[in-house]
């Protein structure tokens, strides 16, 4: 039977002595640098903040500096101690829509920079899955790898068929390494959700459970290799994308072996202009693969970066890796319908009402202010305003947005998190193999046979009744919007005033306790009995005094 080794000499195998062997496997250890890496990064923006009170052109550039600092470091730790540092690192560098670009710009490295493990571990990984020699079932296996990521390894072997094939190896004890990842996440989140805003408008608890469930069924290869017959059979007719086949007998929760496929990042623009592959073509029939996992129920590839997505000589599109999968819900498809209907009617309040039900707006949020910039951002769109605008005019719109979202109440909603990046990842590649693309072009027939199914030309005639019947509607809307607003602005300045009143009030009682609680004091400091009767009336004063601060503290927030 072929067992490993000794502890020491897997460690050696996968080359992890050092710091990496004596240390990254120690929980406390782990735990106790994640958790001060993130401590120390409030610490520092706390007292930028306080330095800092004028945010002119200087300022900014500190605060890149300071941010782009706190990424290397970032990238550097996540780098040498792997697992969770780095799926949280790769997680965070597509979320354009909180994070800075420096900080993006330097955690984008992490997908390339993952270190490789040694030969002699992956073959003895092999031997221990399958319980044999590896020449039993491999002509030969070259002994570099031709991928490294943060749970595995890819190498190129040739099957005794002759056959050639891919096979992934999981990376030393790195299910170890998550579980102790995770402890720590969990204590991050509560020190990021306590001590920062984002933590307070951010649904941290269902994110948290949302990384775990994600990144915990990547580490089962016989996970990855479920979800890739999935897809495999979702998309067989689908003569522009490729899924390769898994070799089952082989696969293991350790070791995947599938159908190696030849071919090139798909923003390898060298590779397509050589190959005399039509970048607009490519770029559709990206666009098509990943707008149906997006919109319909089913499972979607949530990790679609370009490591993943290969473009072979031909111009057919392989997806090669599922580990990291999704999935829409027949509820999410309800509302991403609703939200098209009301972009589409200009209905703003059924916008924010799906956008409330999908938890994306706190309680506290000012709608009026959230309904207007969604109804700005859709008619710049509509009108065209945005293909006419130059570079610094759609900078300042998207940082005038950033800042919108950083300062109201919208938080981001734990179930879209990995859609989210994973839309945020297709555009940037979208944009990238093809600037000139028309998006508008390509999404309306989409959602038109999306919103009619097999119906098509009932779905084009009810968009053409709409669009028809705008202008009747257009003044009993406007109309009605008039009214509705004067009576929410009524009931607004109502709401102020009653507000205004409340301050007051706690402001008067919390005068006058203090008041009697400072005579109290002096009346009592030269009776002997201070110490009984003074005592107890002073010390009750001061029990209402603070409870009626706390109330007031409370109200305020």
């Amino acid at each position: 039977m072929y067992v490993f080794k000794t502890v020491k000499k897997r460690e050696q195998a996968g080359g992890v002595l050092g710091l990496g062997g004596s240390l990254k496997y120690n929980s406390i250890y782990r735990c106790t640098m994640i958790i001060w890496m993130t401590i120390k990064f409030i610490v520092q923006i706390y007292f930028f903040h306080i330095r800092h009170s004028i945010w002119d052109h200087r300022t900014r550039e500190k605060w890149n500096i300071l941010v782009a600092g706190q990424a290397k470091e970032y990238r550097t730790k996540a780098a040498e101690m792997g697992g969770v540092m780095i799926k949280a690192g790769q997680f965070l560098s597509t979320r354009t829509d909180f994070m800075p670009d420096v900080f993006i710009k330097e955690l984008s490295r992490l997908v390339d920079q993952v270190p490789p493990m040694t030969f002699d571990y992956a073959t003895n990984l092999l031997e221990e899955e399958w319980g044999t020699s590896v020449h039993t079932y491999l002509r030969t296996m070259d002994k570099s790898s031709v991928a490294s990521a943060s749970i595995g390894e890819v190498y190129r072997g040739i099957l005794k068929d002759g056959s050639p094939v891919a096979i992934k190896v999981q990376r030393y004890r790195i299910e170890d390494i998550f579980h102790m990842d995770f402890i720590a996440l969990k204590i991050v989140f509560r020190i990021i959700s306590i001590f920062t805003s984002f933590g307070k408008k951010a649904d941290l608890h269902g994110l948290y459970q949302e990384l775990i469930d994600v990144m915990d069924k990547e580490l089962d290869f016989e996970q990855e290799r479920i979800y890739g017959k999935y897809f495999k059979n979702r998309y067989k007719d689908n003569q522009a994308v490729y899924i390769p086949a898994y070799y089952d007998r082989l696969c293991t929760k350790k070791v995947l072996v599938m159908e190696w496929v030849d071919g090139a990042k798909i923003t390898d623009f060298d590779f397509i202009q050589q190959h005399n592959i039509e970048p607009g073509e490519l770029a559709k029939t990206l666009f098509d693969f990943y707008f149906d996992q997006f919109l319909n129920q089913g499972y979607f590839h949530a990790d679609p970066h370009a490591g993943n997505i290969l473009v072979q000589e031909d111009g057919t599109i392989s997806i090669i890796d599922f580990g990291m999968v999704s999935d829409i819900r027949k509820k999410d498809t309800q509302y991403f319908r609703r939200l098209f209907q009301g972009m589409i009617m200009d209905d703003y309040d059924t916008v924010l009402q799906t956008l409330d039900e999908m938890n994306f707006i706190l309680p506290n949020a000012n709608r009026k202010k959230l309904k207007a910039m969604i109804q700005e951002t859709i008619d710049l769109y509509e009108n065209g305003a945005f293909q006419q605008m130059d570079a610094q005019l759609m900078d300042q719109l998207k940082e005038d947005i950033r800042i919108f979202v950083k300062e109201q109440p919208i938080q981001l909603s734990a179930d879209y998190a990995y859609l989210g990046r994973a839309i945020s990842i297709i555009l940037g590649i979208l944009i990238h193999i093809y600037p000139d693309m028309d998006l508008e072009k390509w999404v309306k027939p989409k959602v038109k046979q999306w919103f009619g199914g097999k119906k098509l030309t009932d779905s084009v005639y009810a968009e053409l009744a709409k669009e028809a019947a705008k202008p009747f509607l257009s003044f009993p809307r406007a109309m009605l919007s008039w009214l509705e607003n004067g009576e929410k602005d009524r009931q607004w300045e109502k709401e102020q005033r009653q507000i205004k009143q409340m301050h007051q009030f706690y402001l008067l009682v919390e005068s006058a306790l203090f008041i009697i609680l400072l005579v109290n004091i002096g009346i009592f400091v030269y009776i002997r009995d201070f110490y009984t009767v003074g005592g107890t009336i002073t010390g009750l004063l001061l029990l209402s005094f603070l409870v009626v601060l706390f109330k007031h503290y409370r109200f305020i927030q």
